[in-house]
């Protein structure tokens, strides 16, 4: 009898093993095709942020219509550049449709060389505005392989001066005619020609900041010394203005705080 109770008792244990084992067997399973399932997911939502982090490249359309403060990707042809600084380049570029400005953009001194006129780069960056400047910031770059070349003629833009239209054409490579040198004030109130830096504050080699008027209205135009210092042709053009001639300029539509462009060119009319 002892034999029959021993017996049952070890059968019902060997089952009960036996149970415990393939319950076993079915939670590693499931652990295998959970951490499985995980994996895949991870490996996807990885792929969808690196998808996202590159961006589809915005037409110029898009980038104005872009939230400010979020990232965009654009393609765009090097105009010219302004400065580079501890690996951090400035520069102006223009497609067929419009004008960028890309300030501190990432960028090596090796490939800052390479930013030559004409050169098509792809850039993401974060899309800024400061005192009315649309500008690409904390952007990086790279450069598109066998892309056609692209100058930009220049746009008069004269008649949209004091216009809100005027505002659509920024940073693009821009002509004004026929604008007449008014006097610019320094700090002390004395009427100059042009000031070195806004106030009269700065020397020969400062930005030179001069005044124009059109049509009763006045302008300040600068001549960014990074973009072209004292030793070039338009310093030494505006240097040598005196008020009440009538001068064309060319430039970059740059703005602060209203229409402020970035002169490159200056001749005094005959």
């Amino acid at each position: 009898m002892k034999k029959l109770i021993s017996a049952a008792l070890a059968l019902g244990m060997a089952l009960s093993l036996a149970a415990c084992a393939g319950n076993t067997s079915s939670t590693s399973e499931s652990q295998s095709t959970a951490e499985e399932s995980s994996s895949v997911a991870t490996d996807s939502s990885e792929a969808a942020s690196t998808e996202t982090a590159s961006g589809e490249v915005l037409s110029y359309d898009e980038y104005m219509a872009a939230d400010v403060d979020t990232q965009v990707t654009v393609e765009a042809y090097v105009q010219a550049k302004q400065s580079w600084w501890e690996d951090k380049a400035t520069v102006y570029a223009q497609d067929e449709d419009g004008a960028y400005f890309f300030y501190d953009m990432a960028c090596s001194e090796e490939d800052y060389e390479k930013l030559t006129p004409g050169t098509c780069i792809r850039v993401t960056g974060y899309k800024s505005e400061w005192s009315g400047e649309i500008e690409l910031m904390e952007a990086t770059f790279e450069f598109v392989e066998d892309a056609d070349s692209f100058i930009a003629t220049p746009l008069d833009v004269t008649d949209l001066l004091g216009t809100e239209e005027l505002a659509d054409h920024q940073n693009q490579l821009v002509t004004f005619t026929g604008l007449t040198v008014a006097p610019i004030t320094d700090a002390d109130g004395n009427e100059h020609a042009f000031l070195y830096n806004s106030d009269g504050s700065g020397e020969d080699g400062d930005d030179l900041y001069f005044k124009v008027s059109y049509n009763g209205e006045t302008y300040t135009f600068t001549v960014e010394s990074y973009l072209c210092d004292s030793t070039t042709d338009v310093y030494a053009a505006v240097e040598n203005l005196q008020i009440g001639q009538t001068i064309d300029a060319e430039g970059f539509l740059y703005w602060y705080e209203g229409v402020n462009p970035h002169i490159t060119s200056v001749t005094v009319a005959e």
